[in-house]
C-alpha cells in the first residue's frame, strides 16, 4: 500500500460484491494504467459467508494484473473479521469503531493496529467527532485537533474523515469541505481517506484530491452502474436467462466507469472538462 500511495497524486479504491465487479476493476485500472485498490467490505463479506471466498479470488486477479493491485478490508468493526482477513493474505485493512465513544474508538483502534502491523501489514481507521457519531453521517465533520491525537495515539497508517461525504448516495451532490482537507493533511501527515465519494461529482473528487485527500473510495456508485447496464440488456432481451449475457455488458460498463473515474483521480481529467463532469450529472463525460 505505501508504495501504491506513493506512486500516484491520488489512489482509487472501488467495493466490490461479485467477481464480475473485481474482474472490472481490475480491467478499468489496466485500461487506465493505474494502481488500483481492490476493496472487500464486511457486508460484502458476510453475503459470501465468510472472508476466503471473495479474498482468495480478488488476491488471486491482483497478482496476474498488469498494473500495481492492493486487496483492501473495508468497514471492518469485528477484531476477528481482521485476524481472518490477514490470515488470507489480505495486507491492508480499515477497522472501522467510529461508531463508539472516541475513548472506545482509540482503545480497540490501537490494539488492532498493533496486531496489523505485528502481520506485516497497513491499517487504516476513521474518525468523526467527539462523542461517538458515525463519520459520515449528515453534518458531522473530522475536528483537527483531535485527529492529531487519535492518530498519534493508535498509529494508524492512514485515517478516514468526516468532510461533507456520505455513504450510500446515489445522487452525486455531496459538497466537500476542503479547508478541512487542507488543514487535516497539513496536520496529520499521514494518507487521506474519502469515504462516501460515489455522492462526489468529479470536480469535487478532483478538488479534494488537490486539497490532499490520497485514497478515494467509492462503492455505490459502481452498483448503479453496474445495475442500470445489467437492466438495459435484459429490457432487450427479456427471455435471457444466461447470465453471461447481461453480466458482461454490466462488467464492461463498470470496467469504462473505473477508467474514467481513475483518470479524475489521478489528474488525468480536469475541471474544465476533460473527464470531469459538473455536479449533480449523471457521471459521463463532460
Amino acid at each position: 500500500m505505501p508504495e501504491l500511495l506513493a506512486a500516484h497524486r491520488a489512489v482509487g479504491a472501488f467495493n466490490f460484491i461479485t467477481l464480475e465487479v473485481a474482474e472490472a476493476i481490475v480491467a478499468g485500472a489496466e485500461a487506465a494504467e493505474a494502481g488500483v485498490i481492490l476493496q472487500l467490505s464486511q457486508n460484502a463479506i458476510a453475503f459470501h459467508g465468510g472472508v476466503a471466498p471473495a479474498a482468495s479470488a480478488a488476491l488471486r486477479l491482483a497478482e496476474a494484473a498488469r498494473v500495481d493491485v492492493v486487496v483492501h478490508l473495508d468497514h471492518a468493526t469485528d477484531e476477528s473479521l481482521v485476524d481472518a482477513a490477514l490470515a488470507v493474505g489480505i495486507r491492508s485493512v480499515m477497522f472501522d469503531a467510529a461508531h463508539l465513544t472516541d475513548a472506545e474508538n482509540l482503545e480497540r483502534t490501537a490494539a488492532v493496529a498493533a496486531r496489523v502491523h505485528a502481520a506485516g501489514a497497513w491499517v487504516e481507521a476513521e474518525l468523526g467527532e467527539i462523542g461517538g457519531k458515525g463519520a459520515h453521517a449528515p453534518g458531522v465533520r473530522t475536528d483537527v485537533a483531535e485527529a492529531a491525537r487519535f492518530v498519534e495515539a493508535t498509529g494508524v497508517d492512514a485515517l478516514a474523515v468526516a468532510v461533507g461525504s456520505e455513504h450510500a448516495m446515489r445522487e452525486r451532490s455531496a459538497t466537500l469541505d476542503e479547508d478541512l482537507i487542507a488543514r487535516l493533511a497539513a496536520e496529520l501527515r499521514i494518507p487521506l481517506v474519502l469515504h462516501g465519494s460515489s455522492g462526489v461529482a468529479d470536480a469535487g473528487i478532483d478538488g479534494a484530491v488537490r486539497a490532499g485527500m490520497r485514497k478515494i473510495n467509492i462503492g455505490t456508485h459502481l452498483n448503479t452502474v453496474l445495475t442500470a447496464a445489467v437492466r438495459d440488456e435484459l429490457g432487450r432481451d427479456p427471455d435471457a436467462i444466461d447470465p453471461r449475457r447481461w453480466l458482461a455488458p454490466g462488467r464492461a460498463a463498470v470496467a469504462a466507469e473505473v477508467h474514467r473515474l481513475l483518470d479524475v483521480i489521478t489528474g488525468r481529467g480536469d475541471a474544465n472538462g476533460h473527464g470531469v463532469v459538473a455536479a449533480g450529472t449523471n457521471g459521463a463525460r463532460a
